[in-house]
């Protein structure tokens, strides 16, 4: 398996304006800390699957136990146990013991607002590429 240098052009080197010096300064400041990012790349990961996102959609309408998520995904228990694991390792939704029974609900409602902000971008590319068809 062969391996490429990447070489990032130097100013000299690209045709393009460029920040300068105290400009790029201040931008380099207003840049998210690594750890910010790499928990929004995780908080992605985790969205990233289908039947989480899914799950998180139902549990959008409040409260469910695993076999009322289960049926509405249409999904095995198991599988629905599996994934709110992970959520429940990300503290995208929380656990409420009812006796025998656990209910889940989101945890998180900004992580409702990214899905609807994400839903309104795909809905908007799909009627631009409907329109330009």
């Amino acid at each position: 398996m062969s391996t490429e240098i990447l070489k990032i052009p130097t100013p000299a080197e690209c045709d393009a304006e460029h920040l300068d010096q105290s400009t790029t300064t201040v931008r380099r400041q207003q840049l998210l800390s690594a750890r910010t990012v790499e928990g929004l790349a995780e908080t992605f990961r985790v969205l990233g699957d289908p039947t989480r996102v899914r799950i998180l959609d139902a549990l959008a309408g409040g409260e469910l136990c695993v076999c009322d998520i289960a049926s509405l995904v249409n999904i095995s228990e198991s599988a629905v146990s599996h994934q709110l694991r992970l959520l429940r390792g990300m503290r995208l939704v929380r656990p409420r013991r009812a006796g025998r029974l656990v209910y889940y609900a989101v945890d998180d409602h900004h992580i409702l607002e990214l899905m609807k902000q994400a839903m309104t971008h795909v809905e908007e590319q799909a009627a631009t590429g409907r329109a330009a068809q």
